[in-house]
């Protein structure tokens, strides 16, 4: 089996495994029995940075099943934002979030395949797989824009409808001073990963040379 054909296969995987995860996280959400509305519970789930990142992973990897070659700026643009922003996902949850709730049944698997499958196999397939495409500050910046899109959202929308997704954005507890602080290591913690993962396939692009660049495009 060529290198190109294991990528798809790879990146076939990782979309599959997160579309199931966002499914059984929908049902789950839809028929939580909460006095909203279905599509209110739905809307508030994928408010969720969690949800948005797994929804990039799986756009992209689907598309990369597809064909891996894709170096246009949009594609690369999403690729990396939703590379970090699942990076920031797996780590924030590792680190800030599991152990706060006692999941079981299908919620235990759809936070499963959410914080800690899809970081895994996203970040371990860029890694073996690329697409190796050298990007500059341009595409870095542009792929901020998901995660402060996102935060500026939560922040405003959060005092009407009295509603946070995650506890260390919760200004009613916190009050906004902690709350700024911690989105701003948050945002570090960004443009860290972003800034990095640029300068890492840089590396992996060398590495791998012209030769094995176009080998694998080739799938030879």
């Amino acid at each position: 089996m060529d290198k190109r054909t294991t990528a798809r296969l790879w990146f076939g995987a990782t979309a599959l495994v997160v579309l199931v995860g966002l499914v059984v996280q929908m049902v789950l959400s839809g028929t939580s029995g909460r006095g909203d509305s279905v599509g209110a519970r739905l809307f508030t789930m994928y408010c969720f940075f969690t949800v948005q990142s797994n929804v990039i992973v799986c756009v992209t990897t689907g598309l990369l099943a597809a064909n891996p070659n894709r170096p246009s700026t949009v594609f690369r643009v999403f690729r990396l934002a939703g590379l970090v922003g699942i990076a920031v996902t797996g780590i924030v949850f590792h680190l800030a979030l599991a152990g706060l709730q006692e999941l079981q049944g299908y919620a235990a698997l759809a936070d499963f395949l959410l914080h800690t499958a899809s970081p895994l196999l996203t970040v371990v397939g860029w890694l073996l797989f690329g697409p190796r495409a050298p990007a500059g500050a341009r595409v870095v910046l542009l792929s901020l824009v998901f995660p402060l899109a996102w935060l500026v959202f939560t922040l405003v929308r959060g005092p009407f409808a009295d509603f946070y997704p995650y506890p260390f954005l919760d200004v009613r507890v916190l009050g906004y001073p902690a709350v700024l602080v911690n989105c701003v290591v948050v945002g570090l913690l960004f443009g860290a990963l972003a800034a990095g993962a640029v300068a890492l396939d840089r590396v992996l692009t060398r590495a791998t040379g012209p030769a094995g660049s176009r080998s694998a495009r080739s799938g030879s």
